[in-house]
């Protein structure tokens, strides 16, 4: 371990974060109330503001399930791109990143940079993927119900509700401990607040609402890190880009990293930024494949808008650990030791690393008073996007999945809406709990970062191979994740006793036990289905059961809002239901389109009257050859990633190398440029991208203006 962690140190800790970690106030308690409480009113209205013009001029009503859910499957490129670049934007690539940079140097940045980028790359195959196999599911968890009943149905519901509710959990927890920490606001309140706003324009708004609120999260948070990033590189206490260098070269007999290449901060060869950096890789990939809030937002683009939007999300987010992470952790380790840094003239502590305190203490010296405020900001921004994102997730497991499948099977379009509004209220007043209960079980962003790809990993492969591999058995999809999560506790707590001779918070936060078991976690699963598809009931699934199950389920669940909705029951191509070949959609139908609406069948077909051979495809050949096209595309596109990210760019840097100054000049200069282009791809684009429908919304708006300014004067 390098020298800023002593094991009496960290053990001593512990007592600390059993009420939170109460650093430097930084920050007045009634400004942390106000910001906290303002901000969230400000979105509210915006959001709330919005839906009404969406409802009112764009004929996007979120009082549907389809427009709650999947946003009526018309998001385009933009859109998509920006929210899913929000919701993949949490403070750990922010926050997190600098303190991890400080503490182990310049590779950190660069790993977290590439973990996030080809775990978008891959949801966007797979998203593809589920829009071939199952062109209508509302949830990655429908899918699993379709081909392994019910018993497999609740085993992945499980885990997905413990993968959303413990990720956003824990970042909420993140964010009340950084803001306890900076400002003495009570813990418990900030945990209640940060929630709070977002539950009333989600549960209002439904998917299209976070859609939004995600845009304005991100075109907020990004002129934050852009600002953060220029002003501290450019401050006279920095000196740019090469005055940097010189003063990190300065202090490095003094901030020498044990297990860097000659103790530097300034190399690529790190063992612990490796090992952090798969550690990292194993456990957002979870948080991806197995979070149904990336699922929905698949299901919810338009087929032309699915690839391209997660792929340039994908391309944008490389920028932001990379630029910020490298210039405020590498600007914390010059300056920590001089008089400007809040802490001096003592070290940063262990606890305070790992609770975030690197960022917060760096804008506080180089910025101010206003940056902490900036700072407040941009937590928000980054806390409220991940909130919105699982309560729609999870609001959509407990109605669809749970009450819709299993406790009222014909519940009308209406009550599933108001059952999702219900799960969105649960869900935060839950989430809060469970975050108030990590906080006093000791638990900081560094040990939820170890242990989250143990917990999490075990159900990837299981449910890539349900779309994927025709011959995973219902028995294998159910064993296999439960056994893997068993070998990866059993591998983390195992190795962790071996290294330290007991079992407790200090010891399960060591890198490589954390390793080993996200390692265990995420690949026996795979071992565990192959053997046992293979040697018990082998059977080959036949994709066409997927179209011929929905062909019942939509009729059921869009039969109440078809018949309350006039003039909606014309057929379109693309129609929410399956076609059975016998009945063959209008030769006048588009069949490139996805509609905006969902349309009740012209007939109503059993499931069990329907064969394959008459089953055809909802959206029609053309566009079938389309999303295969895509799906060619997206996995070019993710094998290319992989291998420019992992393999390409670093593994050349990973030799005994410290970077000259030209090195870093350039290395630096082109992730901040980075930011820029994430920036113009996912901000200015959106815009671009939606602007007929800015139009048509902003010239409602006029004329509705000037409609009551009129009647007034009337």
């Amino acid at each position: 371990m390098d020298v800023i962690r002593p094991a009496v140190q960290a053990v001593a800790a512990r007592t600390e974060l059993a009420i939170g970690v109460h650093g430097l106030t930084l920050v007045s308690q009634g400004t942390g109330y106000g910001l906290l409480i303002s901000l969230g009113v400000l979105f509210c209205v915006v959001i709330l503001i919005a839906v009404k013009v969406q409802r009112a001029f764009l004929s996007e009503d979120s009082n549907t399930s389809e427009m709650f859910m999947v946003a009526n499957r018309s998001v385009g490129t933009g859109l998509t791109a920006s929210a899913v670049f929000s919701s993949w934007m949490w403070i750990n690539e922010t926050v997190l990143c600098a303190a991890m940079c400080y503490r182990y140097g310049l590779a950190i940045p660069y790993w977290w940079a590439c973990g996030l980028c080809f775990q978008i790359a891959l949801m966007a195959a797979l998203g593809v993927l589920a829009k071939i196999r199952v062109p209508y599911a509302h949830t990655s968890l429908e899918i699993i119900r379709m081909r392994y009943g019910k018993t497999g149905h609740l085993v992945f519901m499980v885990m997905n509700l413990v993968n959303n509710v413990f990720g956003c959990a824990s970042m909420i927890l993140t964010g009340s401990q950084l803001i306890f920490g900076i400002s003495g606001m009570n813990f418990a309140a900030a945990t209640v607040l940060i929630p709070l706003g977002v539950v009333l324009y989600t549960a209002v708004g439904g998917l299209k609402a976070t859609f939004l609120t995600d845009f304005l999260h991100t075109a907020v948070a990004l002129i934050l890190i852009i600002y953060f990033t220029l002003t501290i590189l450019t401050h006279e206490a920095v000196g740019g880009l090469h005055g940097l260098y010189d003063k990190v070269q300065a202090v490095a007999a003094d901030n020498y990293i044990a297990s860097n290449y000659q103790g530097s901060l300034l190399t690529m060869k790190s063992q612990n930024a490796i090992i952090w950096g798969l550690i990292l890789k194993f456990g957002n990939l979870a948080l991806v494949v197995m979070d149904t809030a990336f699922w929905q937002k698949s299901f919810a683009t338009e087929v032309r808008a699915t690839v391209p939007g997660y792929n340039i999300a994908a391309v944008a987010i490389f920028g932001i650990p990379w630029g910020l992470g490298t210039v405020i952790g590498l600007t914390a380790r010059a300056i920590h030791d001089t008089p400007i840094f809040p802490t001096y003239p003592d070290e940063l502590t262990v606890t305070q690393i790992n609770a975030g305190f690197v960022m917060p203490y760096t804008v506080k010296a180089l910025i101010g008073p206003s940056g902490i405020v900036a700072f407040f900001v941009l937590l928000f921004m980054a806390l409220t996007s991940t909130v919105s994102s699982s309560m729609i997730a999870v609001s959509s497991i407990l109605s669809f999945d749970l009450y819709k499948t299993y406790i009222n099977p014909h519940a009308s379009d209406k009550r599933l809406v108001r059952v999702s509004h219900l799960a969105v209220i649960f869900h935060a007043f839950f989430i809060t709990g469970i975050a108030i209960a990590l906080n006093y079980g000791g638990a900081d962003m560094t040990w939820l970062g170890y242990f989250r790809p143990v917990i999490a990993c075990p159900g990837i492969i299981p449910l890539a191979l349900t779309l994927g591999w025709k011959r995973q058995t219902k028995t294998a999809a159910v064993v296999a994740p439960i056994l893997g999560f068993l070998t990866g506790l059993a591998i983390w707590l195992g190795t962790a006793y071996h290294y330290s001779g007991v079992i407790n918070m200090t010891s399960t936060e060591g890198s490589l036990p954390a390793l080993f078991g996200a390692i265990g976690s995420f690949f026996s699963p795979l071992i565990y289905s192959v053997v046992i598809s293979l040697w018990w009931r082998p059977y080959v699934f036949d994709w066409r059961e997927f179209l011929r199950i929905e062909i019942k389920e939509h009729d059921e669940l869009v039969a109440d809002s078809s018949e309350e909705s006039a003039g909606e029951t014309s057929d379109k191509s693309g129609s929410a239901t399956p076609v059975v070949a016998a009945d063959p959609p209008s030769e006048s139908a588009d069949e490139k389109a996805v509609p905006s609406t969902v349309v009740k069948p012209t007939r109503k077909t059993s499931t069990a009257t329907v064969s394959l051979d008459d089953i055809e495809h909802p959206l029609g050949p053309e566009a079938l050859v389309e999303l295969h096209r895509w799906l060619r595309i997206a996995w070019i596109f993710f094998v290319f990633v992989v291998l420019v990210t992992f393999i390409l760019w670093p593994m050349p840097l990973y030799r005994n190398y410290i970077f000259s100054k030209t090195f870093f000049t350039s290395w630096t200069t082109v992730a901040i440029i980075w930011q820029f282009i994430a920036f113009f791809a996912v901000v200015v684009f959106p815009i671009y991208d939606g602007r007929h429908a800015i139009a048509t919304g902003t010239r409602g708006v006029y004329h509705a203006v000037s409609a009551f300014i009129a009647r007034k004067k009337n």
